[in-house]
């Protein structure tokens, strides 16, 4: 009878509103990731005479507190829970995001500066130059270390909350959803931050921007609680919800977390690694595009940040990567439901599709020489594929992992992915300023200078995901959940 109720109540839909949340923290992570690159080199370098180099560095080092702060944001999410957990890392983040306006202020008083046309006017190349500069790249590294630190709990605990949310065989496609959150708020960041500085100061920029995760704070406390104990979910939802898990009639009965895996005994797990894989090849990327991009265009066709064309040619960019990547996440299921394949081997043959994508990266730079519309579109095109991608290779943790040890191997897989962004965006700007400098006598496959260095990435960021789901498929070439006895 209980059975015959469920199924013809109306089901509620309440883990979509779920899904929007994380859809809302990610577009605001990325958002406030994006204030300095958009920011950087056309507003910040000419005030504190930054190179390519201080810039790589800068980026660099957020990689690398972010890849640190990963391997114990999960731990400290799953032993947090994800609502005070996510609250925590949003404030963090966000006060981090905060502080990058004082930067100025406090590099002029620790330099005797007394103001900004005296802060411009010093001959570049100085030693007064050379202080500044560094006062202020130490200082932006203080702030990013504080935006890593709440950043790192961002991924753990949303792929925590899905894993919670969602049955396995839709995980990848709301994953899809709320990781279009980063497309969007690339999107939403080249239309608004560089108007922003230009109208405000680039100072403002990164308060108002930063600010929106209070407001993300104050709907979460309200709006979250596991399935279980979330009135707003009714039987026939939590039903469909714990669809994987073994209950005896009642929904409820279902066990929120499963047994815990020990921080260290994850490292013992194939499937562990072929995450860590995954990530280390792949994330850094993304994140090379999300940095670099509109200093490409502006280094490359001299389209400043604030320029229409510079907004236009990011914006179009990342309208090409929410508009395939969402769907990106629905083929898993398509996988499943049509052609009967476990969510593991469907998950892994969409994988591979979405592998292939990044292989168009190849040609941008030589299709550059037409209009800087071609790369704008092809490093889109990379992108939806990084995005599918990444939505399938997050809910790879959870159909191998119990609950109680999601956030743990997504934030160990996240540090990885943050030793990879370390490695591409540090030498991404070391190699720009020697190409730069050597000028014609730098050359690769018939470009010379600094589109030498961009094509030499860009040849690197097409093969990486080929070479990571090759070494994932060794690692786990079938599905095999972890069992903890």
């Amino acid at each position: 009878m209980a059975n015959s109720t469920l199924q013809t109540t109306k089901m509620t839909n309440y883990r979509w509103v779920i899904c929007a949340m994380l859809f809302f923290a990610t577009t605001v992570n990325y958002m406030d990731r994006q204030v300095l690159s958009l920011t950087w080199k056309d507003f910040i370098a000419p005030e504190f005479h930054w190179t390519d180099s201080d810039y790589g560095t800068i980026t660099g080092a957020f990689s690398f507190f972010y890849a640190i702060f990963c391997l114990f944001a999960g731990k400290f999410i799953d032993w947090m829970g994800t609502k005070k957990g996510y609250l925590i890392a949003i404030f963090v983040w966000s006060t981090g995001a905060c502080l990058h306006a004082i930067c100025g202020w406090v590099t002029m008083n620790i330099e005797g500066i007394g103001s900004l046309e005296a802060l411009r006017a010093i001959e570049a190349g100085s030693q007064t130059a050379l202080a500044v500069a560094s006062v202020s790249v130490w200082l932006f590294l203080a702030c990013r270390m504080v935006l890593a630190l709440g950043e790192a709990g961002n991924f753990p605990a949303a792929i925590k909350v899905t894993a919670e949310y969602f049955p396995k065989k839709d995980r990848a496609f709301a994953t899809s959803i709320f990781n279009a959150g980063a497309s969007v708020g690339a999107l939403l960041a080249p239309a608004t931050i560089p108007l922003l500085a230009r109208a405000c100061g680039w100072e403002m920029a990164f308060i108002i921007i930063g600010a929106l995760g209070y407001i993300w704070m104050f709907l979460w406390v309200f709006i979250y609680d596991k399935p279980n104990k979330q009135k707003r979910v009714n039987a026939a939802e939590l039903t469909y919800i714990n669809q994987d898990a073994e209950t005896e009639g009642d929904p409820k009965d279902a066990q929120d977390d499963g047994p815990a895996i020990g921080f260290m005994k994850c490292f013992t797990f194939k499937q562990t690694w072929a995450f860590i894989v995954g990530k280390f090849m792949t994330d850094g990327v993304w994140w090379f595009f999300l940095f670099w991009a509109p200093a490409y265009f502006s280094d490359q066709y001299g389209y400043t940040s604030d320029s229409t064309m510079g907004i236009l040619l990011i914006f179009t960019l990342y309208a090409i990567v929410t508009v395939i990547s969402i769907g990106g996440g629905y083929l898993p299921t398509y996988f499943v439901d049509k052609k009967g394949m476990n969510p593991y081997a469907g998950r892994m043959r969409a994988m591979l599709i979405f592998a292939c994508f990044p292989i168009v990266a190849l040609i941008a730079q030589p299709m550059g020489a037409y209009s800087a519309w071609w790369p704008a579109i092809i490093i889109g095109f990379v992108g939806a594929g990084h995005q599918a991608w990444s939505a399938n290779l997050f809910s790879t943790v959870g159909d191998m992992f119990p609950k109680s040890t999601i956030a743990s191997v997504t934030g160990i897989g996240a540090m990885a992915g943050g030793v990879g962004s370390l490695l591409i965006n540090k030498g991404a700007g070391v190699l720009f300023d020697y190409s730069a400098e050597q000028g014609e006598a730098f050359q690769f496959m018939g470009f010379d200078g600094k589109p030498a260095g961009y094509m030499i990435i860009f040849c690197i960021c097409a093969v990486a995901y080929l070479i990571g789901w090759t070494i994932m498929k060794v690692l786990v070439p079938k599905y095999k959940p972890i069992v903890v006895e």
